[in-house]
């Protein structure tokens, strides 16, 4: 499994559209079987920032078969906006350090 990151910066008056923007693309993530779960948070700190977490199969599955796939077309349909207020898009590998209460 890998993450990916992807950070945004959008001005306020643009939050509401993107979070329903991003609820749609959802759709074309949950369709494709190399993608294993997304969330979508928004920074307390500075709100103008957003931060995606897509988690795939591997780098190699989700730059070749999603972006090859049918998937893709709807899911950069819905996004395509945003794509200038991305400030960081890349994989990354869990390491060892991790742990989540469950209860």
């Amino acid at each position: 499994m890998i993450n990916e990151y992807i950070r945004y910066r959008l001005p306020k008056e643009r939050h509401a559209e993107f979070v329903a923007d991003y609820a749609r693309a959802g759709e074309f993530l949950r369709a494709s079987p190399i993608c294993h779960g997304y969330d979508l948070s928004q920074c307390e700190e500075e709100p103008d920032c957003f931060i995606l977490r897509i988690v795939w199969t591997s780098t190699q599955d989700h730059l070749g078969k999603f972006r090859g796939g049918e998937e893709f077309k709807g899911f950069l349909a819905a996004i395509k906006p945003y794509i200038p207020n991305i400030e960081e898009m890349r994989h990354y590998p869990p390491t060892a350090v991790q742990w989540m209460r469950t209860s």
